[in-house]
């Protein structure tokens, strides 16, 4: 596990190592249990929310003219690059994980460059940047990273363990057909709630463990993807709050999001999911020689 050495940023070196090697509280029970360990699981889910969080701010408070004669866009590039910068110097972030991110990045583009385009216009970026490709702001891409970000940053720090995981070739299947619906919908129908069901049965004995202090605490696989899922689709009606972007019916006046996209949402944690746990899986089966 690797930390930023106390030369460098001695407050962040030891943070994390504090929250991962908690010292043990075998004597705390009842009430005082429960609020410690609510207390080091907010802690935690804050950590793991660090870029989310700081692009997300960053999202509301630069202004709808930009900075500095800087589009909005382009300022947020700047941000999202900023801060993923700080987190590879910092060392909170590894050069593999920040390989994954990236991934989830080009993944995320990909599909933000079809839903905006001419024929499908299921939203839009109306604002004019400098760094658009395909009528895509590049920045766009960092909001699926941060969803990357956070299930990786989270893995680590709650110790997460999955408990009857479904084999790889049909959770990597099914992750498959969840990205491929999102494009093909508009063309031969919406499977999302036949893929939602496959899903359920999939992980139906998956157990999620986890430790927010110095117990393992545990919880449905399936119910920790809607959880997750249900907080971007609250960030999701702030970003369009702030006109980031638009969905069509948010065109004449900001309304909120349809909740069905919530399970989108829980669909596509459910797709970043597989593909960390696959890489995961791959590199503790590569032996690495000292």
């Amino acid at each position: 596990m690797n930390f930023p050495t106390a030369a460098k940023l001695p407050g962040l070196a030891h943070f994390d190592e504090f929250l991962v090697n908690a010292r043990p509280w075998p004597e705390l029970s009842g009430f005082a249990r429960f609020l410690v360990e609510f207390v080091y699981f907010g802690v935690k889910e804050g950590r793991a929310c660090l870029f989310a969080g700081l692009f997300f701010l960053a999202i509301m408070v630069i202004p709808h003219q930009g900075l500095f004669g800087i589009p909005r866009y382009d300022v947020l590039l700047i941000i999202a690059l900023a801060i993923q910068g700080f987190l590879l110097w910092a060392r909170l972030e590894t050069l593999d994980e920040a390989k994954a991110i990236f991934l989830f990045h080009v993944v995320g583009f990909i599909l933000e460059a079809f839903k905006t385009s001419g024929a499908i216009q299921s939203w839009s970026y109306p604002d004019f940047a400098y760094t658009k490709l395909f009528g895509v702001p590049l920045f766009a891409g960092f909001m699926y990273a941060a969803v990357g970000s956070y299930i990786i940053q989270a893995w680590r720090l709650f110790d997460l363990r999955i408990r009857h995981y479904p084999s790889y070739w049909m959770a990597s299947a099914l992750a498959l057909c969840i990205y491929l619906n999102f494009f093909t919908h508009h063309f031969i129908g919406d499977y999302r709630w036949y893929l939602a069901a496959c899903a359920l049965g999939l992980y139906a004995r998956s157990t999620v463990i986890f430790r927010p202090h110095d117990r393992d605490r545990q919880m449905p696989l399936s119910l920790a993807f809607a959880l997750i899922g249900f907080f971007i689709w609250l960030s999701e009606n702030f970003s369009t709050f702030f006109g980031v972007w638009r969905y069509p019916n948010q065109i004449g006046a900001w309304s909120l999001v349809h909740v069905g996209k919530w399970s989108s949402w829980s669909l596509v944690i459910i797709m970043t999911f597989t593909i960390i746990a696959h890489l995961k899986h791959i590199k503790a089966t590569i032996h690495v020689p000292e």
